[in-house]
């Protein structure tokens, strides 16, 4: 079935390469069709479509001709979207391209990246300065050219002989080129559970395991994150009244643009579990905003996520042309802070979520968590999840984590 499908797809992958320039450029919203990495990092804010996706009958194989029934050698699933995709019984060849955090989860899962084939450059990116190789080194082989930028290069990917490919439930335009490739084309979303980043990893997993037809290599850690969760709010409430810190996340900060994290995204989850206040919750998902805006604002905290490229000193040295940042508060406080980057970036949901929530809970709420030894944390975390014993150099790779895991330049 699947290599039926990739050979008539070839004879019109050329003029479909040829039209996806256009295609990305008037994709829908809630789909980002920018050429750099940063950009595809803001497709895993999603936009809530997929659900709608859900109703409108689109298959990916021919299994609406067959009247619904997966031909020999196939099963049927449904993924994120509510779609039912027909796959092969056997998966042998993997691709992983919009959703950035799934080849570091996938390969936990899997126990290894030997399956993995093709994956985003932005998730190479982290991937060449995260702990992952460290577990999984033939990760760093894995190709990236089916990318340029967001551009998908259908006859590429086509080389790489995918048995299915992954991508963000919430990238309808990806989807549709997928589908018309005859490559079975599998929705992971980020938005169907308010951003809540240990369910929507805990469901990311859930997929992987139907997919797959396999059980969880790191079982274990979806449960540990919502044990986490309940705890840090516990303390939380029994505090009762606090003074909660105003928050600004930076969360794609590059070449003279600033993009936040509003409400409907991450940055609104982690900020309200762990006892701080969104500044930018007025606005939704990651909108542009300018220093006039953060000088009205004037933030306790700055966290600056790793699909940033500067670090907190490129803000306490004033570093950055046209954008002075000497008269902010968090600035003039030395309270900027650069989230981790341990097996993936420690901002979408990711397989080190739990230690999320404690070093946030630690950083906006210091005098109610001073007892968390994030160190001792991290370390332990990764000898059970991982079977990894860090070394210093690792636990200061994972605190200071390189401007080139952004993927961008300054």
């Amino acid at each position: 079935m699947r290599r039926k499908n990739l050979l008539a797809a070839a004879a019109v992958a050329a003029g479909l390469a040829l039209s996806l320039g256009a295609c990305g450029a008037s994709g829908t919203a809630g789909t980002a069709n920018a050429s750099s990495e940063a950009a595809a990092a803001s497709e895993e804010s999603g936009t809530g479509d997929a659900s709608q996706d859900a109703s409108s009958g689109e298959a990916s194989l021919d299994e609406t001709e067959e009247g619904g029934e997966p031909a020999e050698g196939t099963r049927v699933i449904v993924d994120h979207t509510g779609k039912e995709i027909e796959i092969p019984e056997e998966i042998n060849r993997i691709v992983i391209s919009s959703i950035l955090p799934l080849p570091s989860v996938y390969c936990l899962f899997e126990g290894s990246a030997e399956k993995l084939v093709g994956m985003h450059p932005s998730s190479m990116a982290a991937a060449e300065n995260s702990m992952l190789p460290k577990v999984m080194p033939d990760i760093l082989d894995v190709n990236t050219d089916f990318l340029a930028g967001n551009e998908l290069n259908i006859e590429e990917l086509l080389n790489l002989d995918p048995d299915v490919v992954f991508y963000s439930a919430d990238n309808t335009d990806e989807y549709e080129k997928l589908a018309a490739a005859g490559i079975p084309a599998i929705g992971f979303s980020t938005s169907n559970w308010d951003y809540d980043c240990v369910t929507t990893f805990e469901n990311w997993v859930t997929l992987l395991g139907q997919v797959l037809n396999q059980e969880d290599k790191a079982a274990g850690i979806a449960e540990y994150g919502h044990q986490v969760y309940e705890e840090v709010q516990e303390t939380l409430n029994a505090a009762g009244e606090i003074e909660k810190p105003k928050v600004l996340i930076l969360f794609n900060y590059a070449n003279g643009v600033i993009k936040t994290s509003g409400s409907n995204f991450f940055g609104q989850y982690w900020i309200d579990s762990t006892g701080g206040v969104n500044v930018a919750a007025d606005l939704s998902g990651t909108p542009e905003i300018n220093m006039e805006q953060i000088y009205e604002w004037n933030p306790d905290i700055i966290y600056i996520t790793n699909f940033s490229p500067y670090q907190p000193e490129d803000l306490y040295n004033n570093a950055i042309e046209g954008h002075d940042w000497s008269t902010v508060k968090a600035v003039q406080d030395q309270k900027v802070y650069k989230f981790p980057l341990g097996m993936y970036r420690w901002f979408p949901p990711a397989s080190d979520t739990p230690l999320v929530l404690k070093w946030l809970a630690q950083k906006n709420q210091p005098e109610l968590f001073a007892d968390i030894d994030m160190e001792a944390e991290v370390r332990s975390y990764y000898q059970q999840f991982y079977n990894v014993e860090l070394t210093d150099d690792d636990i200061y790779q994972i605190f200071h984590p390189a401007s080139e895991a952004s993927g961008l330049s300054k």
